[in-house]
């Protein structure tokens, strides 16, 4: 890729995702007699060492050029906006970059104690050619743990702060929650973290243990040290999306949420001839922690994923039985020999690579699965690795098997889901099954019925759910067209 300044500068950007190598060269367009030298060689995974992108500002023509700034003296200088990882979190900033000497001033950092801020945007963009310092004007934001997020202008040179929203919180019932990220290890050595919740006015005291959501994505590596570096910050507000865990705060649930999952190949060792290894081994540890914490009940712990996470709850309820006592698996795949081609970041085929395809497939353990498991799709995914059929058939393996499962087949959707209509009903679903496995406990012997526990299901616009089948409202079976 390419980013343009002017005749004189532009930054090309390289990458190989194998090696995780990433390059970023100088090159001066209308300078042929100019050779490209590298600005950047670095690892894409190590986030530690990440000095940042250009800052763009906007022409008048409304495209987005880099950014130059003039500080009065012979250099050119660009802004670097940076996220700032560290082993104590994130920390945004923005740097001063001689683009000649490679050095750099900061002239602005997010607050590290209460509060996490980052750059926004540029707002003094209206001054063609290279922008002065004096002049320099940047959008922020801030936030911390309990303060949703606001806007501020920052003013050079004087750095002049000014808030220019002042918005309520959104869920103000949530206003309290507890959050802390959390560190531990495991048993490799590999650092891992995650961002644990409990509800408002928790007390472990009184209330004890409590019933718990995983929810997490693993994630590809090509060695442990970056693995185990902190990505995101403690101090961050608590977003709550329309079909978020957090939801189940309201409803007296610990979250433990995007529990670090690594799976590390090093070298030339590729990183998913483990992955059932290592995704049980990260799992294991997550759960140790919260309950050596004495917040979550070890028999009440519920693992939930969309996408690729739902391929990690079909996999961890087929080889982690000890650890969860249920699963909700959204939009995902599960037997990969239906993506042949390659998946995620696997860049082998199956015939490559055929035990790793199949010992990776939740479907090939469907005879393992003994958890009750909720399945829900959008009817029309179109995400190449999570089509539909993918639920459908994993669905009847499970069956076949006699695995406590539901299938929810979600109209018109795609790989997310947008229609009001379908959140709720996705949430309304997905509380079901938590209260009832989670909760409640109810084994599969106790089972109300087998439309209620073990049914296949298309949720109908109008918010019910219709069986597809005999069940025991007396429906017989009925086509999908006519739903």
């Amino acid at each position: 890729g390419i980013s343009w300044c002017d005749e004189s500068l532009a930054l090309v950007y390289e990458s190989w995702y194998k090696t995780r190598k990433t390059r970023t060269w100088v090159v001066a367009p209308d300078k042929k007699d100019v050779s490209p030298c590298i600005l950047f060689d670095r690892s894409s995974e190590d986030v530690y060492s990440d000095p940042g992108s250009p800052m763009l500002r906007r022409t008048a023509m409304g495209t987005y050029v880099i950014a130059k700034v003039n500080k009065q003296d012979e250099s050119t200088y660009l802004l670097l906006n940076g996220m700032g990882a560290t082993p104590e979190g994130n920390v945004p900033f923005l740097d001063l970059f001689d683009i000649n000497t490679g050095s750099k001033e900061r002239i602005w950092e997010s607050d590290k104690e209460k509060y996490f801020e980052t750059v926004v945007a540029l707002m003094s963009d209206k001054i063609d050619g290279d922008l002065p310092l004096d002049q320099l004007k940047i959008l922020t934001s801030k936030e911390s743990k309990t303060e949703n997020t606001q806007y501020y202008l920052q003013i050079w040179p004087e750095k002049k702060q000014v808030q220019i929203t002042n918005f309520p919180h959104p869920y103000p019932q949530l206003a309290s929650l507890y959050k802390e990220m959390i560190r531990y290890q495991r048993k490799d050595g590999v650092q891992l973290t995650a961002k644990l919740y409990l509800p408002p006015g928790y007390d472990q005291s009184k209330d004890g243990p409590l019933p718990c959501l995983v929810w997490s994505y693993p994630g590809e590596f090509k060695s442990k040290d970056a693995a185990g570096q902190v990505r995101g910050s403690p101090n961050e507000f608590s977003g709550i999306g329309a079909t978020s865990p957090l939801l189940w705060l309201a409803r007296g649930f610990a979250i433990l949420s995007g529990p670090t999952i690594p799976i590390v190949g090093e070298g030339d060792v590729e990183a998913n001839d483990s992955y059932v290894e290592q995704l049980v081994t990260s799992a294991e540890a997550a759960v140790e922690e919260v309950v050596r914490r004495g917040v979550v009940h070890p028999d009440k712990i519920a693992v939930g994923g969309h996408s690729y996470g739902a391929f990690m709850t079909a996999n961890l309820l087929a080889h982690a039985p000890h650890l969860f006592c249920c699963g909700i698996a959204r939009s995902g795949a599960y037997n990969r020999t239906l993506t042949p081609f390659g998946f995620q970041n696997e860049d082998r085929t199956l015939w490559e690579a055929t035990n790793t395809y199949v010992e990776m497939s939740p479907f090939m353990s469907a005879n393992k699965i003994k958890r009750p498991i909720l399945l829900i799709h959008g009817e029309q995914d179109n995400n190449s690795g999570t089509l539909t059929m993918q639920s459908d058939r994993f669905f009847n393996a499970l069956k076949g098997h006699g695995v406590q499962s539901r299938l929810v087949i979600l109209p018109f959707e795609s790989h997310g889901y947008s229609a009001r209509e379908s959140i709720m009903h996705v949430l309304w679903e997905s509380d079901r099954w938590l209260q009832k496995y989670c909760v409640n406990g109810t084994s599969k012997a106790d089972s109300e019925t087998a439309a209620d526990g073990e049914s296949k299901t298309l949720a109908a616009s109008g918010g019910g759910a219709a069986p597809e089948g005999l069940s025991s409202d007396g429906f017989s079976s009925i086509p999908r067209s006519l739903l």
